[in-house]
């Protein structure tokens, strides 16, 4: 089983840290296209060095040509983590045709996540989307308004895939996230009004609205969820900004007046590498030995204690008074968990953060990674102490943790306002080359 201390110097992986397969056993391979799903940074090299005495077919996940009858998929990791670990594994990320996700669905993928810089990737690298731009247009719509039209179709075509998942997990699982425009993440109001009107135009039960959890929005998604709509908060980095935004969905339960609060649910993104990616820095200017020998460390120490925290505050006497009316929790959803330095194992955001009721949204690289060595094992609460003493041991070199988390959401909402704007520029070019008029 995973720790953090078997995870404690990332900077290599040994054939010792891989799981152990039988001789006998082949591991699947998932053929689905991942259609510019780079294969770089995921070398045979890299894959190698996880290897056990096994002889494996390379793994290949990308968005697949095969038509939209589902090939057979064999059995593999995913349903583990799911089945064994209760873990949902979801994919983040999404582009057409959609149907590309039906051997990610028959491979255990049970949601999926998406975020302007996702839409961005996706519409200005693929003429997937020219004519229904181009009808868009030409009807009179503006470029933003045709923006939001190429999204909802993705999203609601997604939701129609996952719908059966919803369904038998009785809205347990089976999501699709749509994320607000990043240029509202300092207003409330106009927050709540854009998760509504997404929440209308997409029309899907399995649709998740996404809300960033900045200090502004976290009163949003009290309002939101309070309206009995689904929501998925965004860009956590930090355990203060994670406990309010538990609270805040507490709050909108409890002042919602529905009788019955089933229907009613959430995910918490904890973003993940991008903490460590901001803490080696830091540790690096210190330089010392000791600050040296915790990066890499930050990360998945302060994921476990959210993990804690998670199951701190969906206990006790006022949730069992919501459980009553049916609420569901609001589970803990980690995010950002491709590896940023490519030193460290590649499962390293993953295999350490398997516990009950969570998700674990994976893009491409994390995701074959997994599925061809990750291990479905609970590890999220095999060693809190140790977490514990990462966590001070960074404090007191120095480390602030909500300044860490501070600088992270901001430097995330920018990052989305940046692929939102240039995706604008790149429809707005786009009208251009097709001849369409610009309103």
């Amino acid at each position: 089983m995973a720790s953090i201390s078997k995870l404690a110097n990332p900077t290599f992986a040994s054939s010792s840290s891989s799981p152990r397969f039988r001789s006998s056993e082949s591991r699947p391979l998932v053929a689905f296209h991942a259609r510019s799903l780079v294969n770089r940074g995921f070398s045979s090299s890299k894959l190698t060095i996880r290897r056990d005495h096994v002889e494996r077919r390379p793994l290949v996940v990308r968005c697949s040509q095969i038509d939209g009858n589902g090939a057979q998929i064999k059995r593999t990791t995913l349903h583990d983590l799911y089945e064994l670990q209760g873990q949902s594994p979801w994919y983040d990320n999404l582009c057409r045709p959609v149907t590309d996700l039906l051997p990610l669905i028959a491979s255990g993928v049970r949601g999926v996540t998406s975020n302007p810089a996702i839409f961005q990737k996706a519409i200005s690298t693929s003429n997937a989307y020219n004519e229904q731009f181009r009808e868009l247009v030409q009807a009179g719509k503006d470029i933003e308004s045709a923006y939001w039209e190429l999204v909802v179709k993705d999203i609601q075509d997604a939701c129609k895939l996952f719908e059966p998942i919803y369904d038998q997990t009785d809205a347990a699982d089976g999501y699709v996230s749509v994320e607000v425009s990043p240029k509202l993440a300092d207003d409330t109001k106009g927050t709540v009004e854009a998760a509504k009107w997404l929440h209308k135009v997409v029309d899907r039960p399995n649709v998740y609205i996404k809300i960033p959890a900045t200090a502004e929005c976290v009163p949003s998604v009290k309002e939101v969820i309070s309206l009995g709509i689904s929501v998925n908060v965004t860009l956590i980095f930090s355990l203060s900004r994670y406990e309010a935004v538990i609270d805040a969905y507490l709050d909108g339960l409890e002042s919602s007046g529905l009788s019955d609060l089933s229907r009613v649910t959430s995910v918490a993104s904890f973003f993940v590498s991008r903490v460590d990616t901001l803490v080696d820095k830091l540790l690096e200017k210190i330089g010392t030995p000791e600050a040296l020998n915790l990066r890499g460390k930050a990360a998945v120490a302060q994921a476990v204690l959210a993990y804690k925290l998670y199951q701190k505050k969906f206990s006790g006497p006022r949730w069992e008074a919501l459980v009553k009316k049916g609420a569901k929790k609001q589970r803990v959803l980690w995010a950002s968990t491709s590896v940023k330095n490519p030193a460290y194992p590649d499962t390293l955001y993953v295999d350490p953060l398997i516990g009950p009721d969570t998700v674990s949204t994976m893009p491409d690289q994390a995701l074959q990674a997994f599925i061809d060595h990750g291990t479905a094992s609970r590890t999220i609460d095999s060693n809190i102490s140790e977490a514990e003493g990462i966590y001070s041991a960074l404090e007191k070199l120095g480390i602030d943790w909500n300044e860490v988390g501070s600088q992270l959401e901001l430097e995330g909402v920018e990052s989305f306002k940046k692929s939102f704007d240039s995706l604008l520029n790149t429809l707005q070019e786009k009208a251009n080359s097709l001849n369409l008029v610009s309103l």
